[in-house]
């Protein structure tokens, strides 16, 4: 899913970001609540002034006794107190507020998304690179807090800010009023005019971020290729150009700056001298009070200095936006795969599987499948055989729906498998992969990630089945061995025992080994070839393999070239023909067919 356009779509996002916060419209309300409390307590003291001002005025000019002014000046004094001691409890209610709604907020947008991503096709995942997917979650879970903090630290208040001000000084005064209005607007205008123009720039800046941290996350999955193939300078290099667009992108994001900082100066300055010349005039000419004008300077202070701030948060907001959009858009991503609504979970049984009049081929590309047909009994040992491209894999794919027929197909127990649940269907049958995938965490948890429910000793019996209970022994800390990323820590036949133990555990009834022992040795290989053998009796199995000597006692061996099957028995049977199998055999001698 590349960007076609950096076209920011605000109502889509705001609609999104108020669905997540509508969970917690109670609290958020609330949160909003105290900042307008909070807000209206911080101008109310200024009337304070104004009124300490007018009595300060008639006391000295002799209309005000000395009794009274000090009466006055306790009751003021007083209030003052109340407004700050109410205006403290508010302001610590709101930061609150933030620390019980933001977290909430985070959780939601990442358990959403990243629960929407983790189920997308197969094929988005193999156009996506993981990088890319991680640094688009994190600001997006950056952003929503951020934009969080716009509403309720940032423009909300000063918007807050400026309602009750322009009213207060209105009533008073109209001229003044008016004026800061259009010093407001023209300063916003001109601000928003310059940061509009920052939106196509975020989004590139964007683009190129995470086009940096996919290349990043790219290298230190292969960093044994890189210091094997001493290309550590090669990759440096090549990382130098991603920064260096970073750069010159984050650059021209900033330089706007520059201009707007100057212009907001000019602006500002108008303003104040703008709104300084009327109210002096209005008291010249008996119009208004000292303490009014006062009040007045006051409430403009107060708001021209938290223009800035909501420039800042205006700023915030649309970075914000701009990073919510590329996290957003993955949620326009539909599956290519989707289930019935009436979908079931599957429970097989016999273990049998059938591919009929199978038709299935990747976009713009020719056919791979044209009527295949295949049938393969419950508990049977079947071989798929072939060159690259010939189709081994995507029968293994198609089968666990990683992929759709696009018309045909295909059955477990004589039920088609698209009548069930796709992550039902996946997780009733067991892989054995080439390159086992091993999470970062212990040799326990690894195996035990095929059943959850397991008990303690159903794992530890599928470890000795593996013989890996010996090999575990040895560490100090036995099967609580971190095994490292991608089980960088053990050996490949540790890793391919680990794999084993796991498919031994989730005892599913149909279990396919994709290539399982090709990347190993061959004293390694005969040694779990053994419990691969043990491994797949009593159910119905799928066997990809490179090696020929390794499925020589195959029930039957599929031979398979260009999406057709073009030879099948067994290997007595298949090795006295004068035919594709046996050419194969013939070209490796009992070794490796490439690819």
């Amino acid at each position: 899913m590349k960007i076609k356009d950096k076209k920011i779509h605000f109502k889509k996002n705001f609609k999104e970001y108020f669905k997540i916060v509508s969970k917690h419209k109670w609290l958020y309300s609330l949160m909003i609540f105290t900042v307008i409390i909070t807000e209206i307590l911080f101008i109310s003291d200024k009337y304070l002034y104004k009124w300490l001002i007018d009595d300060a005025e008639k006391f000295i000019v002799g209309t005000l006794t000395q009794n009274a002014f000090l009466n006055i000046t306790i009751l003021i004094a007083g209030i003052f107190l109340g407004i700050v001691l109410i205006r403290s409890a508010m302001s610590w209610l709101n930061m609150h507020m933030i620390a019980v709604v933001e977290p909430k907020l985070i959780y939601d947008l990442k358990k959403k998304y990243f629960s929407h991503i983790i189920r997308l096709s197969h094929q988005f995942h193999s156009e996506h690179k993981s990088g890319k997917l991680i640094s688009r979650l994190n600001r997006g879970a950056g952003a929503i807090e951020s934009l969080t903090d716009v509403f309720v630290f940032q423009a909300g208040p000063v918007i807050v800010q400026f309602i009750f001000i322009f009213a207060s000084i209105a009533i008073f005064s109209l001229k003044p009023a008016l004026i800061l209005a259009a010093t407001m607007l023209v300063f916003v205008s001109y601000s928003l005019y310059l940061q509009n123009k920052q939106k196509r720039i975020q989004l590139e800046w964007n683009s190129s971020r995470d086009a940096e941290s996919g290349f990043i996350a790219d290298v230190l999955t292969n960093v044994e290729s890189v210091k094997y193939f001493g290309a550590e300078k090669r990759i440096l290099s090549r990382f130098k150009r991603f920064i260096f667009r970073s750069k010159i992108k984050g650059k021209k994001f900033w330089d706007t700056f520059s201009k707007m900082n100057s212009g907001q100066q000019l602006i500002m300055g108008i303003g104040t001298v703008a709104i300084l010349y009327f109210p002096l005039m209005d008291f010249l000419n008996g119009k208004i009070t000292i303490g009014t004008v006062v009040f007045i300077y006051s409430l403009y202070g107060m708001i021209s200095g938290n223009l800035f701030r909501l420039m800042h948060g205006i700023r915030t907001f649309y970075r914000s936006m701009g990073d919510l959009e590329d996290l957003f858009r993955y949620g326009e991503v539909k599956n290519e795969i989707k289930d019935k609504s009436n979908a079931k979970e599957i429970k097989i049984e016999k273990g049998e599987i059938e591919f009929e009049k199978v038709y299935f081929g990747f976009k713009d590309k020719e056919k791979i499948f044209n009527n295949f047909n295949l049938k393969i009994k419950p508990n049977e040992n079947v071989a798929l055989i072939g060159h690259s491209g010939s189709g081994k894999t995507t029968v293994v794919k198609l089968l666990n729906r990683l992929y759709e027929v696009d018309s045909g197909s295909i059955k477990i127990d004589g039920k088609n498998i698209k009548e069930f649940k796709q992550e039902s269907l996946r997780g009733a049958t067991g892989l054995v992969p080439q390159e086992p995938i091993l999470f970062d965490d212990t040799i326990y948890n690894n195996i035990k990630f095929s059943r959850p429910s397991a008990k303690r000793e159903e794992v530890m019996a599928a470890m000795k089945f593996a013989q890996l209970d010996k090999l575990v022994e040895k560490f100090p800390k036995k099967e609580n061995t971190i095994v490292g990323e991608r089980g960088v820590k053990l050996s490949g036949g540790e890793k391919q025992r680990v794999s084993i133990a796991r498919a031994i555990l989730a005892n599913r009834k149909i279990l396919v080994l994709d290539e399982a022992t090709s990347a190993l040795d061959s004293a390694t290989e005969h040694e779990i070839q053994k419990d691969l053998f043990r491994l797949l009796e009593g159910r119905t199995s799928l066997v990809i393999a490179h090696r020929l000597s390794t499925i020589m006692n195959s029930d039957r061996i599929i031979v398979m070239k260009e999406g057709k099957i073009v030879e099948q028995g067994k290997h007595s049977e298949l090795i006295r023909k004068n035919g594709e199998y046996k050419r194969l055999w013939n070209l490796q001698k009992g070794g490796y067919i490439g690819g």
